[in-house]
């Protein structure tokens, strides 16, 4: 039973929480792999846990429940192309949230949330230059 176990917040109205789930769903499928806030790294999971549980289930109908959460073309393709086979015989968890400490600015908690069995190469994909490992962990 799920009585009484909302979802964070995050200090935002419902439409303003929703579009910052869609796009950061977007970004880590497209990604693989993206820096947030633990709190958003948080509620970023389970959305993200279904988009891929739906793409493994397949279908019309399961496709176009994912493209109204999702509302990108392009990564959708590569949810149901790529990622359902990827994680075809995997039951659950398909993803991992790594606390990587305080920002500097403001000591907000920071964390990366990835996917397990992922595609390294797809980091940093038509978004300007990529980070490499060793700038990433001294970033953090």
């Amino acid at each position: 039973m799920r009585h009484r176990h909302g979802q964070a917040k995050l200090q935002r109205t419902s439409s303003h929480r929703t579009a910052l789930l869609r796009n950061m769903a977007a970004a880590l499928i497209k990604h693989e792999q993206i820096k947030t806030t633990v709190p958003k790294a948080k509620a970023l999971r389970p959305y993200v846990e279904k988009l891929v549980t739906l793409a493994k289930k397949g279908g019309l109908s399961n496709r176009r429940l994912a493209m109204s959460r999702l509302m990108d073309e392009d990564q959708l393709k590569k949810l149901f192309d790529v990622m359902a086979d990827r994680y075809a015989d995997r039951p659950g968890g398909y993803t991992r949230v790594l606390k990587l400490g305080m920002r500097r600015s403001d000591a907000a908690p920071m964390a990366i949330i990835e996917f397990v069995d992922r595609d390294t190469a797809a980091r940093g994909q038509d978004s300007g230059p990529a980070m490499n490992e060793e700038e990433l962990e001294s970033e953090g």
